[in-house]
């Protein structure tokens, strides 16, 4: 999972995957690591734009509502009944999606750099 590695939310985000992955199944780079931008670069993707959390899995990138279904879909249950979005056609799960994505800075603020993980999860993160 890749991530706004200054958005409090995002911060957030991944500190509650990384309690409720039981399994260890996710891992994680901010956006603008090394990691993150060469990913972003190689699919086309503007490195200078975190609008989105992204999920690489087998190869392919999910974004917006759809990485985040995935996510869900990992954790298992409880949290795998979200799945129940999946009804929702994409593009009106990704104007809610946008909608948060837009305001998360003004909700939660942001970091002035990124965040770091402490030396014992630094084997989920990917440099």
């Amino acid at each position: 999972m890749l991530f706004d590695g200054v958005c409090n939310l995002c911060k957030g985000s991944v500190q509650f995957l990384i309690k409720h992955d039981k399994h260890k199944k996710l891992s994680f780079a901010s956006l603008q690591s090394e990691f993150g931008q060469a990913l972003l670069l190689r699919n086309k993707l503007n490195p200078t734009e975190f609008d989105s959390f992204l999920m690489l899995k087998d190869g392919i990138i999910y974004q917006k509502s759809t990485a985040a279904l995935l996510i869900f879909r990992l954790l298992g249950f409880p949290f795998n009944s979200l799945l129940v979005f999946w009804v929702i056609p994409k593009f009106l799960r990704d104007i809610a999606y946008q909608f948060v994505a837009k305001n998360r800075y003004k909700w939660f603020g942001k970091q002035g750099e990124c965040w770091l993980p402490t030396a014992e999860l630094q084997s989920r993160f990917l440099k």
